[in-house]
């Protein structure tokens, strides 16, 4: 399998898994139980997941209203799109193949 190939399925799981926490952490707050921290729902955001946490917060309209969310969230996916285009590209192929 090519590198490419394991990186996006990776990536697709893992953004799943952040999404189902944001979507849990909503359903938490409407019913006024304990919730993931902020800090951890960034953290989550920043560690490859934020499309899985950009759709959590779009989806069940979860921390839209909170600023720091709307620029950080959006910013972890340009920077994890651009980190990820250096891998893919200047990483030699036979790298992934030990």
């Amino acid at each position: 399998m090519r590198a490419g190939t394991i990186i996006i399925v990776f990536l697709s799981i893992w953004n799943f898994i952040v999404f189902i926490v944001y979507l849990a952490d909503k359903i938490k707050a409407m019913q006024k139980k304990w919730r993931v921290p902020e800090s951890s729902l960034l953290m989550l955001a920043f560690c490859y997941g934020g499309v899985g946490a950009f759709l959590g917060m779009i989806i069940a309209r979860h921390k839209v209203k909170k600023m720091k969310f709307m620029i950080l969230v959006p910013l972890a996916i340009i920077i994890q799109t651009a980190i990820l285009c250096l891998i893919l590209k200047y990483v030699p192929e036979d790298f992934w193949y030990l």
